[in-house]
Parts: C-alpha cells; sequence; structure tokens
C-alpha cells in the first residue's frame, strides 16, 4: 500500500494504555509527522487524547486506520501482550510500527514479530526512551565512541521506579500481561548495554525475579536482575525495581555506570540526589582527570528525527531493525532465566 505523499509522514495513534504514547507522538509530530488519526476503545483515554490533540480524528475502528494510504506509520502503547499482535497487523496492512517496550512479551511473539517485518519489509521500533531521550545516555554514547575510557568492560544499568500501586491498571498486577519486571524496565538496560559496548549479542549468566515488598499483588514483581556476557567479552548487570521510596523527588534515580580500560562514566538521568533535580548529569573520569559535564542541549534528540525519515525514505539511521529485535530479545531471555533458572542462552 503506498502513501498518497511520500514526502510528508502521516502518523496514527492506537492503544493508549500506557501515557509514554504521549511521548512518543509528541516527539514525531515535533519532527515534522503529521498526527491524522486516534484509534482507541475507552471512552475516556479517547476524550483526553483529543483535547491534547485537537486536530486528530477519532477512528471509529483499526480498520479504518490500516485502510488510510497516507499513513505511513502507527504509533501504539496498549497492554505489554497486546502490541507485538497489533504490530503485526500494522505491517501486514503496509505501515511502520513505533510501539512502547516490551514490544513483545515472549520469544514466540517476537519470532512473529521478526516474521512480518520480514515478509512486509516494514519496520518495527521500540520507543526506548533512554537511547532516544536522554541527552546524558547519548553524551555517554558519543565520548564511548570518541575514546575516552577507551575499551568497555562492563556496564551496570540501573532502572528503578516508583509503584505507585493505586495509579495503575489491572494489567500492570498481572504477570502474563505485562511480561515479568525484566521483560519490561530490563528493556532499556539492554538496550544501553549493547548500545555502549558495541556488542552485537549477548547470553544471560544469571537472573531473578521477585516480589519483596508487595504481597498484596502476588503478580508484581518489584525486583529484577540480570548478569550477561556480550560476544565481545564485556559483561553487564542490570537491576530493575519498582522500590523507589516516597521522599525522593522523581519517579526514579536511573543510572548507568560504564568501565573501560582506560576510564569509567556515570550517568546520572533524572536527578542528582540532594544536589540537583535537574536532568542529565554526566561523570567523567579518565587519565586526564575528573570532569562534571550537564548534559542536557550538548545532544538534542535526533533518534526521532531519523525515524521519520527512516519511514519516509526506507533508510535505517535511527537503530539497525536486527539490533530492536536483538534487545527485546535480551530482556525476555533475562526474563526466562529468572523465572526458570536450569535455561542457558
Amino acid at each position: 500500500m503506498s502513501r498518497a505523499n511520500p514526502s510528508e509522514l502521516v502518523i496514527a495513534a492506537a492503544a493508549l494504555d500506557h501515557g509514554h504514547i504521549y511521548a512518543q507522538c509528541h516527539s514525531l509530530i515535533h519532527e515534522g509527522a503529521r498526527l491524522k488519526w486516534v484509534w482507541e476503545p475507552d471512552e475516556a483515554r479517547r476524550a483526553a487524547w483529543l483535547e491534547r490533540f485537537p486536530a486528530c480524528r477519532p477512528a471509529r475502528s483499526l480498520e479504518e486506520v490500516l485502510d488510510d494510504p497516507e499513513v505511513g506509520l502507527v504509533a501504539a502503547a496498549g497492554v505489554p501482550d497486546t502490541r507485538a499482535p497489533l504490530g503485526i497487523r500494522v505491517m501486514q496492512a503496509g505501515k511502520d510500527y513505533f510501539v512502547d517496550k516490551p514490544g513483545a512479551t515472549t520469544l514466540a511473539q517476537l519470532e512473529a514479530v521478526r516474521t512480518a517485518a520480514s515478509e512486509t519489509g516494514r519496520r518495527f521500533w521500540l520507543y526506548l526512551g533512554e537511547r532516544f531521550s536522554s541527552e546524558s545516555a547519548q553524551l555517554a554514547h558519543r565520548l564511548i565512541e570518541e575514546g575516552a575510557i577507551g575499551t568497555v568492560v562492563q556496564v551496570i544499568g540501573l532502572g528503578p521506579h516508583r509503584l505507585q500501586a493505586e495509579k495503575r491498571p489491572a494489567w500492570f498486577f498481572e504477570r502474563e500481561k505485562y511480561g515479568g519486571i525484566l521483560t519490561d524496565l530490563a528493556t532499556h538496560q539492554a538496550d544501553l548495554f549493547f548500545l555502549y559496548s558495541g556488542a552485537q549479542s549477548a547470553k544471560v549468566l544469571s537472573a531473578t525475579v521477585r516480589n519483596s515488598a508487595n504481597p498484596q499483588y502476588p503478580g508484581l514483581q518489584d525486583f529484577g536482575e540480570a548478569h550477561v556476557m556480550a560476544d565481545n567479552g564485556a559483561t553487564g548487570c542490570f537491576r530493575v525495581d519498582w522500590l523507589t521510596p516516597e521522599g525522593l523527588r522523581t519517579w526514579g534515580d536511573g543510572r548507568s555506570l560504564i568501565l573501560g580500560t582506560e576510564g569509567y562514566i556515570e550517568v546520572r538521568k533524572y536527578i542528582d540526589i540532594t544536589r540537583s533535580t535537574d536532568r542529565n548529569h554526566l561523570f567523567l573520569v579518565n587519565r586526564e582527570g575528573e570532569r562534571y559535564i550537564q548534559a542536557t542541549g550538548t545532544t538534542g534528540h535526533p533518534a526521532f528525527r531519523r525515524i521519520v525519515g527512516d519511514s519516509l525514505h526506507r533508510t535505517e539511521t535511527a537503530i539497525a531493525q536486527e539490533m530492536v529485535f536483538r534487545v527485546a530479545e535480551l530482556a525476555i531471555r533475562c526474563q526466562n532465566r529468572a523465572e526458570s533458572p536450569s535455561l542457558s542462552s
């Protein structure tokens, strides 16, 4: 199905179950995309969306969006276990898909997505917020590529989150729907591990998940950790949780620590506790000394412009499609190893 105007990316939003969909679409619109449709069966969520995007048209059905030849990309943030099936329908309709993580909750779902992408030639992008939206994370990658810390030996990724259980939908507490804490939250850590280490593949050495503080929600995993090793010898340690205390002035103290042969970098993405609620703190130590960089304004957010261009011109500049799949696969394999320790990967 060809687009009516190949010089403009027309997009649609579908399945608004998670609030990340707003950032996904705002970012694409900022880079020149035009939002035409929204499909959302829930009346309250649809009304809230149309209040924010009054020029957007409410679709009577998903088919109305998929049958529109003008639409080139569909952004979505549905319940996690529905994201892969929706993406397959989108790609089979001849459109690219930009979905909140996790884009798949099982290896079987991921394999079906790979097949659909290969058969249709359409793109399946994950909204990798730490890679795409954190300037401190992007600056760390630039410094690593410039040789600031030598060869990367280890990447530690910390992804704490505040639970706020009373505000969460029912599916949030159902393991089969959200896919497990490592499948979900550790997608970011898997992505940054590949980005910083330069690895192309990795195996899971060990992993753990548990409900440590919320027995009233038996389906919730509020803590997860994993240890992985890349094809180039770099190792990664991931820790994600829903245990951020109320006293922290933001939703989570997300950090990355990257050790190289000639130095190290620490990224404090969202806060520098007790000192600053600004984002994008980066600390660099190498043979030249100690350096602090406030990274806001240093890199911008080029990934969204690249996604728009890649969708229009069938290029691959934002992130390689195969790497998207490898990121998702590593997170799922970490989850599977945690729940079935006898598995090898």
